[in-house]
Order: structure tokens, then sequence, then C-alpha cells
């Protein structure tokens, strides 16, 4: 018999690997059936009826809005809470996770009326609704199985979306405790206006993009008589006339024609400068700090000349002046304000209360007129200066310059590039307009008449201050700058603005009498909101108002207006609708309402997890409702992550053709690389991505999955049930017991990573046990055993039941993050009959008796396995069994090794033999090229000799094949 002939009939007792788990994943085909499985096992819903031993996790989501396909954000997002959702439900929590959409609002109808074209401008509201619901229909089912198809688990039988009749009902009850605690108020107060939409909008809803403008340095002559009143310093010698001028700066020339004040700091040195000016010489004051910077722009001096007389802000408060072009007989004059600063202009404030909150907040003190000569689509109206009358604002910008430059008032004007707020939708710049609107005043008291936490009744405060306190005390920031973000934001953040003027939404339930007097109590929103519950919020728009209140009673109403009382059951009465919706935010901040009380998940939240934009937008939304409505958070942890940018740190948009479809990187690489890709970003900051990443990510993939498949064909004649072995003491040095034992130490680990939301963390940990300690240590040594030994060899039979181990808890552990693939090596490990993996609890770590020389050992097979590489090379020697390996164990370090099998060591090593000698001092590589070869294992042991059937095996494989 030939060699070649001995070798292939040696290899068929070998034992080969078999198993159902393929090398090849074929994600992209195999995951469609994965879905399909657990559909048709109802395995969200098995899942909430399972045993939970640690009770309910409350994760609440955020509800994305229903248009167009989903991005790499939502990918990121989603793939991140399925995470939370299947770890926490595997650690042994009831998570029931109801997935959201936002539907209301200016995206959706800003596209719908977009599509229409001309045609949006004869349709009736309601017809505008019933295409902005279609198409929120369409892009939630769309969006639903997108997401499904990133093997996210989740109610999708059952969403909540925001235009659901329950949903409204909810937000109405929420804004009916807001308004029963008094923060509810109507007033004119300048606010974000898209010009683009005619609608208010609120911090959350502008995007941030750089604009050219123009900026305006401005001469206002003060009263000459008003001057001498206020004892201001007039050293007529050197005044080249009577005229002196205060020179105020703005950006927004536009909003010159609502000038009623220029606010000044009363702590400021002020200085009286003449400079040559149009070839004349003018008397004009500025702060004394910015003089040099503001003067010397137009006169070109390197240094201005000391000011003709100082004197500080205070003494200038209510000095009259003359507009430039006033057609009315408002006095204006001089206020002081905190908020001016030296960092920028004249050290002097041009204030229009019309146009600004800090403008606002000094004309309530000033007790000034709130004037906006702008009308909803920025055109002047017939207040403004005849020559403004019908103009938009961005035009009458040069034609305020050109009449200013007219008029001799003008000092200086350049052009400029600076970040402006500009409408998310519509991308066109927006302006500060007053308007009559709804708010939630964040700095009025009140009292919640619940029970706090304490037992105590909470005590009157702000909503401002209630969120500070919580932010501050109670909620946990994951990363923790997220606190100080959140922090800053609510200590700057005005009154909320909750109103829209738009058709898709939900109407803010306001009724109004003949002259204009206002019903909106708790009382009257709740009767509202009874038939929002039944019809939807088209019967706000269907319905009269006498049956929209048909359930309203105002005589047990304490807070009904007298008119209410008379009119509301009186036919003939003209009672009318209020015409505004309410801002999506509010709609989606009151989901911990409309949803989690409503369908009794719980509450509050354990978890809210968002991008970190959410700080000044969702999770702000939802913390000052409900604050207001229950005193409490309704988060008790805020989890954030970055947004997505290119490889080169830049923003990622179609326009520049950096982005990367979802739905196609699902086709090329399938959602369980999508998703380990995920698990391995950094998310506290902004991330990277380009496609390399997620080819890296597959290679990762293969080589966990090729790990697995390892495991598993070693298992093929496995049955735990009868095959199994368990540790004994007497295996303390195997290289199972170590095997065991790094097995314990990921175990915890990896739960307590789970446990603390670092997914990074989960990855590397279970990649690097894949890789190293399996894929390079333990399977490289126990693959000649798993090969060679017999079939019930004890010590293969040892090996197989920390393998099953071993393959039982790594696939547990990687179920929330790769879940078909785990779903489908549980099955091939445990039968096509066993329940899924996601049913299954994550692994306890198990005791196991090792000896505590593994990690010296370990360490020193470093050096042995350097030692042998050097001899390879120096022997040209290719295969590692034909190598032994000398260790000298005589007062020398590797002393330790003597408690080892010295097979053990040898197959740790992937040699052939380890001698153990006294005499020997460190390692010495022994050379057995020129002793015989088993022909089925390829070692030289020194057992090697011709047996009964002519081949040449060793002692071990002998034995395994029966002959003698």
């Amino acid at each position: 018999m030939s060699q070649q002939a001995d070798n292939r009939t040696y290899k068929k007792t070998l034992n080969l690997p078999k198993t159902g788990f393929s090398m090849k994943a074929n994600l992209v085909q195999n995951e469609p059936a994965s879905l399909k499985r657990w559909e048709e096992a109802e395995l969200y819903r098995t899942l909430r009826d399972k045993p939970h031993p640690l009770g309910r996790f409350v994760f609440h989501d955020g509800p994305p809005y229903a248009n167009g396909s989903i991005h790499l954000g939502h990918l990121l997002n989603k793939v991140m809470k399925d995470f939370v959702v299947r770890s926490r439900t595997m650690a042994g929590f009831d998570c029931p996770y109801v997935p959201g959409w936002d539907c209301h609002g200016l995206p959706i109808e800003h596209k719908v009326v977009q599509d229409l074209g001309e045609k949006a401008r004869e349709m009736a509201p309601m017809q505008i609704r019933q295409r902005c619901k279609q198409y929120a229909e369409k892009f939630v089912k769309l969006q639903a199985k997108q997401m499904q198809r990133l093997l996210t688990l989740a109610n999708y039988e059952q969403p909540y979306l925001t235009m659901n009749t329950a949903y409204e009902a909810g937000v109405l009850e929420a804004f009916a405790d807001l308004v029963s605690r008094g923060v509810v108020y109507r007033g004119l107060k300048p606010v974000h206006w898209s010009i683009d939409n005619q609608t208010a909008l609120a911090e959350a809803e502008l995007e941030y993009e750089d604009r050219e403008d123009t900026s305006v340095f401005v001469m206002f002559e003060a009263d000459h008589d008003s001057w001498q009143e206020n004892h201001l310093p007039v050293p007529t010698d050197v005044l080249p006339a009577d005229r002196i001028h205060l020179m105020i700066w703005t950006t927004t020339p536009w909003t010159l024609p609502a000038n009623l004040a220029v606010a000044v700091n009363e702590r400021f040195e002020y200085g009286l400068y003449n400079v040559t000016f149009n070839g004349k010489l003018q008397s004009v004051v500025v702060a004394t700090s910015l003089a040099e910077k503001v003067l010397g722009q137009v006169v070109g001096a390197e240094n201005v000349d000391e000011p003709i007389a100082t004197f500080t802000g205070d003494l200038m408060l209510g000095l009259e002046y003359r507009h430039p072009f006033a057609q009315d007989e408002h006095v204006r004059r001089v206020v002081g304000a905190e908020y001016v600063t030296l960092e920028d202009g004249t050290g002097m404030v041009h204030t229009a209360p019309g146009h600004g909150v800090e403008d606002y907040q000094t004309g309530l003190r000033e007790k000034l007129p709130i004037y906006c000569p702008v009308l909803p689509d920025g055109t002047f109206d017939d207040t403004a200066p005849s020559w403004l009358r019908g103009q938009r604002v961005w035009e009458a910008n040069e034609t305020v310059v050109e009449h200013l430059r007219e008029s001799g008032h003008l000092f200086h004007d350049h052009k400029f590039r600076h970040s402006y707020p500009h409408d998310w939708r519509g991308k066109t710049p927006v302006i500060f307009r007053a308007t009559e609107q709804w708010f939630i005043a964040v700095d009025k008291a009140f009292a919640v008449h619940e029970k706090a936490g304490n037992g105590k009744n909470d005590t009157q405060t702000s909503l401002r201050e209630r969120a500070l306190n919580v932010t501050a005390n109670e909620v946990e920031f994951m990363p923790a700058w997220g606190r100080n973000r959140m922090r800053g934001m609510l200590e700057s953040r005005p009154d909320w603005c909750v109103s829209r003027q738009r058709a898709w939404g939900l109407p803010i339930p306001a009724f109004y009498n003949a002259d204009g007097e206002v019903l909106l109590t708790a009382a009257s929103v709740r009767a509202v909101a009874e038939v929002i519950r039944q019809k939807g919020s088209d019967a706000w728009f269907q319905l009269e108002a006498n049956e929209l209140l048909a359930t309203y009673h105002p005589d047990i109403d304490p807070d009904a207006p007298a008119w209410a009382k008379s009119e509301i059951r009186n036919p003939k009465s003209e009672i009318r609708k209020g015409h505004d919706i309410f801002d999506v935010w509010f709609e989606s901040g009151t989901s911990w309402h409309a949803v989690l009380r409503q369908r009794h998940l719980g509450y509050p939240a354990d978890l809210y997890l968002e991008g970190s934009d959410q700080h000044r937008g969702w999770f702000q939304s939802s913390l000052l409702p409900s604050l207001g409505a229950t005193g409490h958070s309704p988060f008790r942890t805020v989890l954030t992550h970055g947004f997505m940018v290119d490889k080169d740190g830049k923003k990622m948009s179609k326009s520049l053709g950096n982005t990367l479809e979802v739905e196609e990187l699902l086709k090329t690489y399938g959602a369980d690389v999508c998703r380990w890709w995920v698990s391995s970003l950094n998310t506290d900051n902004d991330i990277k991505v380009d496609e390399s990443f997620f080819k890296l990510a597959g290679e990762e993939y293969r080589k966990v999955r090729n790990t697995i498949r390892f495991l598993l064909s070693n298992l093929s004649d496995f049955d735990p049930k009868t095959d199994a072995r368990p540790m004994t003491d007497a295996d303390a040095t195997s290289i199972d017991a170590w095997a065991l034992e790094e097995l314990a130490k990921l175990v915890t680990s990896v739960r307590d990573s789970y446990e603390g939301y670092q997914f990074r963390r989960v990855h590397e940990r279970l990649f690097h046990f894949c890789n190293d300690t399996l894929s390079a240590v333990y399977l490289t040594a126990v693959k000649d055993r798993l090969y060679c030994d017999k079939p019930d060899a004890p010590r293969r039979r040892r090996t197989q039941t920390a393998l099953h181990q071993i393959a039982d808890g790594i696939v547990r552990l990687l179920a929330p993050l790769m879940p078909h693939t785990a779903d489908e090596a549980w099955h091939a490990l445990h039968g096509d009959d066993a329940e899924s993996v996601h049913l299954a609890k994550l692994p306890e770590p198990r005791p196991v008796v090792v000896n505590s020389n593994w990690p010296k050992v370990i360490e020193a097979r470093d050096g042995w396995l350097r030692a042998m590489e050097n001899a390879r090379q120096r022997m040209d020697i290719d295969n590692p069994l034909d190598l032994g390996l000398a260790i000298g164990v005589s007062e020398q370090a590797e002393s330790f090794a003597k408690v080892f099998a010295p097979a053990d060591l040898a197959d740790l090593c992937g040699v052939s033999r380890v001698e153990l000698r006294e005499d020997t001092a460190g390692v010495e590589v022994l050379d057995l090229r020129s002793e015989p070869r088993c022909e089925r294992s390829w070692k030289r042991d020194g057992s090697v000799k011709q047996r009964s059937d002519g081949g040449m095996l060793s002692d071990r494989d002998a034995e395994a094949v029966g002959v003698a």
C-alpha cells in the first residue's frame, strides 16, 4: 500500500467536521428567512409572555419623521436601540418596545404642497390633510419594512403614530394638565418665522447655514435738549456743531424701520469722538474700548484720537434721539440692558421689540410697543416708510442701506458671511417676527398637586427650575458631557412657542367669541380630547364649535371666562375655532403620556436613546411637559450618539455625493455585518463613515462566523446528554479548564458592558475572544485531539464538552449584535426544534477549577513560539510538527510547567512533543525530522512505528484506528 493510499485510508477515520452551519454566510439571501421565521413564531409576543425575573425595563422610542427612506442615521439609531432591547430582554427584563413615527407637521406638509404645485392653492385644509395622511402612511409602511430588514425586534403590528386618534387625545390630555398649571398663555412676541412656509418655528426646527449679509454702522442724532437735560458733557468749544450722534451696529438693516430704542450698558464707559465723515467733522458716541476698532474702519487712522468727553452708560438713560426715517411721533430713547457687551459693535444696541427676544424683553420692561411692520409673507406693511412698503425683507436690506447713505446717516457698511438660522424644510433664511402665538412659560412658578418621590407635595417652582434640578440631580447622562449640554440649553431657552400656522397637525383647541376673547381651560381641552379620541383631529375642521364642546360644562369650570357660560349653548353665538396647530415637538414630546402611560408600558422610562441634537429637541420637548404635568422627568437615563460624517469629517449629503444608501449596504453586506459595524463604533462623538469600514466589518464578521463554525463542526458527533464529561479537579491543568475560565471572564465582562450600554466594548471582547483566545490559542491546541483521538476518548469528550459550553455561551452573547447569525448557529447547536436563541437568557459565568499557573503558561508560550519561529527560519522548516521543545524546569522560571502534561503543552505550542528537562536552561527547539512521522496525525512524538497494516502510526493513532 502506497503512502498516499495509506493517508486516504486513515483520513476516512478522522473526526471530520460536519455541520449545517455553512462557511458562507449568504446573509442577503438568508436573513429574510430568519425574519419570516420570527414572524411566524410571533417572536415579539412570545417574548412578552415569557417569565421576566428582573421585571420591566421601560425603553421608549423617539419617533422619526415619516418621510423618505431610512438613512445611515436611522441605521445607527435603530440598531443601537435593538442592542438595548435584545440585551435587556436576554438579561431577564421585560423590555417591550413600541416603535413610533412623527406624522404631523411641516416636513410632510411642505413636501405634499411642493408636489401639488399650484393645485395646492385651490385646495381646502381638509384636502391637504388627507394628502398628508396618505403620504405619512406610505412612509411609515416603507420605513417599518426597512427597519425590520435591519433585524430589529419591536411591536411593528401596533406602532404609535402621532396622527392616530388615541395618541392625539393623549397629547391634549397632557396639554390640559399644563393649562391647569397656568403656564400656557397667548401673547404677541417675536418668534422665528419661516417666510417660505408662513409659520412660526421652534429652535429645534432650524438649521444653521452660512449666508452673506450686510453689516451697517448707523448714526442716530441725539436730541440736543435731552442731551443737556441728562447732564451729559457738551464741550462746545470743540464740537463741530450741536449735533451729536449715537452710533449703532446691526447685521439686519431691514429691522431699522422697527427701531424704538437704543440699549446701553450702564457700567460701560462711553466716549464722544470727533471724526471726519463724508468730508465733514462729526461728533459720535461709542464705547471707548471699541472706538479704535470701529472708527478706524472708516477714517483709517491707526490711533483714534482721545475722546473729547467720557461718561458711563447710566448717564445716557432716557436720552432721546431722532430716527433717520421715522414717520411716527413716538419718542425714541436710550435704555439700559445687561446683555449689551463689548465683543462686537459699538457698545450701543439697536432695539426693535418686534424683531428679537432680548429686544422684546427690553420693550416690555420699558413699556415700548411690540411693533412689527412685516407681514407673514415677509413684505413690509402700510405702517412702514412708503419707500419700503411691499418689499420683501431681504430686498429691503439694500434699500435701507441706500436710504441711509443718501440721508447721511450711514457711517459704514460691508458684506460678511456668518452662520444664520434657516427653515429646516424650506432651507430658506428665517426672521424674528412678532406675532400672536401660544406659549408655554418656562419661568412661571406653579405647583404640581401630586405626591413627589419623597412623599411631600411639590413646591412652587418654574419649569426651568425643575428641569435644571432634575438634570443636575436625577437623570444620568451618557456620555457625561450631555448633562452640561442640556443644562446650558435649559438655562438660555426662551418660553416655548407651541403654535404653528399650518393645516397638517393637531389643532390647539382654543375658541374665540366675537370680541376675540379666548376660551382655553383644562376642562375645555379635555372635552375636545374626548371628541378627538373618537373621531380624530379631522373633527376640528369638520364639526362646529358647539359640537366639539358638547361635553364641556362652563358652569362647573372655575376657569371658564364669563362669556363662555352664556354663549357656549347659545345657537346664535359667534364662537369660532382657532386656526393654530401644535408644534410637532410638543406632540412627540408628550409621548411619555400618549404612549407610555396610555399603553401602561411604565412611566418614567428607564432610557431614552437618540442623537445628541435631541438635547435641544425631543429630550427637552419631553422633559418640560412631563415636569409640568407630573412633576417628574420622563426618563431616568439619556444616552446619546453622534452624527455620521464622511471619512474626511464632512457632513454627509446627497448634494456632495458622499452618502451611502442603507438599502445598498444591506444588499451588499447584509444586516448582521452592518450591525456588527455599528457595535464597533465609538458613538460618543461624530462618526466617520466610508464603505471600506463596512468591508472591514465584513472581514471581522467572517472571522467570528468561522470560529463558530469550527466549534459547531466539531460537535457533530457530540450529544451533551450522553457524551458530556464534566470538568473535575483533575482537569485543572487542561487547556479546556483554561478556555472555560476565559469564557467565564468573557461572560462577566460582556454582561457588564451590555448593562452599561458599552456596545463597542462588547464588540471588542467578543472579537478578541473568537480571534485570539479561541482561534489563535485554544482551537489550534485542541484540533489534533478533535480530529485524531478516538471519538469517545475521555480527553476528546472533555474538549467537546468545553466546546459546547463555549459555543452556547458566545452565541448567546452575540445574539443582540448579530441576531440572524446567532439564531442560525443556535439551531445548528441545539437542533431545528429548539426555541430561538432570542428566547434564551444571556449566559451566567460558570465557576471552573483551573490551575493557578495557567497565566504563567500563556505568558511563557509567547517566548516558546518566538524561539520556534527563529529555529524554523534557521532550519528552513515549514511544518511546526517537525519540531519539539525541550523546556528547562530546574530552578528556572518555567518550573511551573512540571504540573502540566507534556502532551498538552505540545498541543498548546503546535509541536510534536515537549520534553521537560531538569538539565536544560530555558527552552531548546528540537529538529525532529530524523524521526518517523505518523501518517495520520503527522506528529513525531517518539511512539511512531510501523503497524500491523503496514502504516506508520503513533500509539495514539494506532489505537484510534484499531491496529496493533
